[in-house]
């Protein structure tokens, strides 16, 4: 039977969602659209001062705090957007997981969910929750592309173990086959979206969409195909404020970058398959550099929906 469930989100005030759909249907962007929020509605500026909106933080400067007050409703609205809906059963070949949008239209997580969610930040969408090791993913080959459980010779995949942290992908980008990296030993695009590890506390839902902010990106090289892994934060965990780049993840989350090379090095060993390669000589690359990469496999997504590369056998729709 299909089930519904709407997907957790932080509680705005009617006041607050008015302004943030006002704004929304005035054509701005996102960002525009949750500013809107503290210059319409003056509760929502005065949230931004709490100690419990902050996690306790009441000495950070008011613009620091409304800066992370805007990261947090922007986050909120964006989650509050989509539902997902599910048919078959869990660890089936028949499971889909549809997203929805609020007015109860399917729509694809790879196609119609907005790249950017304003501020510097981006959507993203949760395929594996942290600690689970069915190997979920959107179905880029079927209608509305929803996400399934991966399959190989008709059965399900899994990973040998847990994966560490929330696993999915950025919506309206692609890593395009024809195109060889020259900064990756020319290697190839792997024909699908671009892959984020997620790095918050929080354990997301299959289907979850949200503002994250990217902080490093890795270039895993795998059976010679390109397979970027974006490395983010989700936009209103407590320590997204204090990472922007590579430093600060080391800083606040020591060991975590190497311990997700070494995660996607290994997982295909114990099938008795190599390890896969990483280029830039296996180190992670800059916030800077994962926002490069977005941004030109978002060109790379843009051809591909108007025709311009050919499809093959993905759906566009």
């Amino acid at each position: 039977m299909a089930a519904v469930h709407a997907v957790r989100a932080s509680s705005l005030s009617a006041g607050a969602a008015r302004a943030v759909t006002a704004a929304s249907s005035c054509a701005v962007s996102r960002s525009t659209a949750c500013r809107a929020v503290f210059s319409r509605v003056p509760a929502a500026r005065s949230v931004a001062r709490t100690p419990t909106f902050l996690g306790g933080a009441a000495k950070l400067p008011v613009v620091q705090a409304v800066k992370t007050a805007t990261r947090q409703i922007c986050s909120s609205t964006i989650r509050s957007k989509y539902v997902v809906k599910t048919e078959g059963a869990p660890d089936s070949l028949e499971f889909r997981a549809f997203i929805q949008d609020d007015e109860g239209n399917t729509v694809s997580p790879w196609h119609d969910i907005p790249l950017k969610a304003g501020d510097g930040l981006y959507n993203f969408i949760c395929e594996i929750p942290k600690e689970t090791k069915a190997k979920m993913e959107v179905a880029t080959d079927e209608s509305s592309t929803p996400i399934k459980q991966d399959t190989k010779k008709g059965k399900l995949r899994f990973y040998p173990y847990n994966i560490n942290w929330n696993y999915g992908m950025l919506p309206q980008t692609w890593e395009d086959p024809s195109h060889a990296n020259p900064d990756v030993k020319n290697s190839l695009g792997d024909n699908d979206p671009v892959d984020v590890v997620e790095i918050s506390d929080r354990v997301a839902e299959i289907g979850e969409v949200y503002a994250v902010k990217p902080l490093a990106v890795l270039a895993m090289i795998d059976e010679g195909e390109l397979d970027w892994k974006v490395v983010a934060i989700r936009a209103d965990d407590p320590k997204a404020d204090k990472v922007s780049d590579i430093e600060d993840v080391e800083r606040e989350f020591p060991g975590t970058l190497e311990a997700i090379r070494v995660w996607f090095r290994d997982y295909k060993t114990p099938d008795g398959k190599p390890q896969n390669e990483f280029g830039f000589d296996d180190k992670p690359q800059s916030a800077a550099y994962a926002k490069k990469v977005i941004e030109e496999t978002n060109q790379f997504w843009s051809k591909l929906v108007t025709r311009v590369t050919d499809k093959g056998d993905l759906s566009l729709v």
